[in-house]
């Protein structure tokens, strides 16, 4: 049986007849001004060292985990318990029509650890979704996954989808979510906020954690078929903290290094003078130094549809040594 009648119910042909160009956006949108602005993506990944990734199907609200079928007790205890761990919860779904349903269904659940050297995925099913209060959340933010369900050995890609937070990411996002889905099935989930509307099409790439935007088809299908780092319009390993993936990238870019587990960031200090200085090593013992400048970026831009324009801040690298 194939997954596409296995999981929802959904064909492979009705998956097709959905996969049509996304409509035009208007010039407005803020995913249309930063490509505009050229604004770089560098530095602008979420952090996260472990993701929880759990199916809802159905619709989801501005946010999703309290806005959706998903009991909004568990989603607020679910939250508590991952703040602070390094576990950040997203909802997935399948690609294609959510339906309004409320029916009890079994659930994938994925976790995934993202430090270099130490990353893994891994799969379980729950018939009750409460059955997630059991995991140790500080364990698991440690990246030890106990019992945690199958290790998974393909990576996964996950497209922000989450419409009612931004339609960028719904216009943008679907059609490339939907389209890979009818080739590459499970490796292909539409999920929840992943921050940086602006930048949609956004996808994060699991296990490794790096996040990209300005996704299309092409693009997203090269990201699971290589099994190195692409820096294009790369917003970084959340892992690291936003100025570590500026930096990470930069040395990636300078040496050409693309394996995604040689390379290890240290927590950045700043400077008298607001800079960030960031050691980057390589497990060959190669190093380097970089400096980090905040920059505030003109004009002032939306973050997000509909939002007041206003200062955004770019990772800048000043300097490599």
């Amino acid at each position: 049986m194939s997954w596409v009648h296995s999981i929802g119910g959904t064909s492979h042909e009705s998956l097709v007849r959905m996969a049509t160009p996304p409509p035009a956006l208007p010039a407005t949108a803020c995913s249309a001004v930063s490509r505009a602005l050229d604004e770089p993506h560098a530095g602008t990944a979420a952090t996260a060292a472990t993701w929880l990734c759990v199916e809802q199907p159905g619709p989801w609200g501005r946010d999703a985990a309290r806005e959706s079928h998903l009991d909004a007790g568990l989603a607020a205890e679910l939250a508590e318990r991952a703040a602070g761990t390094g576990v950040r919860v997203l909802l997935i779904r399948r690609p294609g029509p959510h339906p309004d349903r409320h029916r009890p269904v079994p659930r994938r659940v994925y976790l995934a650890h993202t430090a270099p050297g130490r990353s893994f995925l891994r799969r379980d099913t729950f018939a009750d979704p409460k059955q997630l209060l059991d995991l140790d959340f500080a364990a698991a933010g440690a990246g030890e996954a106990g019992a945690f369900g199958e290790r998974v050995t393909s990576p996964m890609l996950l497209v922000c989808t989450n419409g009612r937070r931004d339609v960028c990411c719904a216009v943008l996002g679907r059609p490339v979510a939907v389209d890979l889905a009818a080739t590459h099935g499970e490796a292909v989930w539409e999920c929840s906020h992943i921050g940086g509307h602006r930048f949609a099409a956004t996808g994060l790439l699991l296990p490794t954690g790096y996040a990209y935007g300005g996704l299309d088809l092409p693009r997203a299908r090269a990201l699971l078929s290589e099994t190195t780092v692409v820096t294009d319009r790369c917003r970084g390993r959340s892992t690291w903290h936003p100025a570590g993936q500026a930096a990470e990238i930069a040395v990636r870019e300078l040496t050409h290094t693309t394996h995604p587990d040689v390379l290890r960031v240290r927590d950045p200090e700043r400077d008298d003078d607001g800079h960030w200085r960031v050691q980057v090593g390589h497990v060959d013992g190669r190093g380097w130094r970089v400096t980090v400048a905040p920059r505030t970026l003109t004009p002032d831009r939306a973050a997000s549809c509909g939002a007041t324009p206003g200062p955004v801040t770019a990772h800048v690298v000043i300097r490599i040594d």
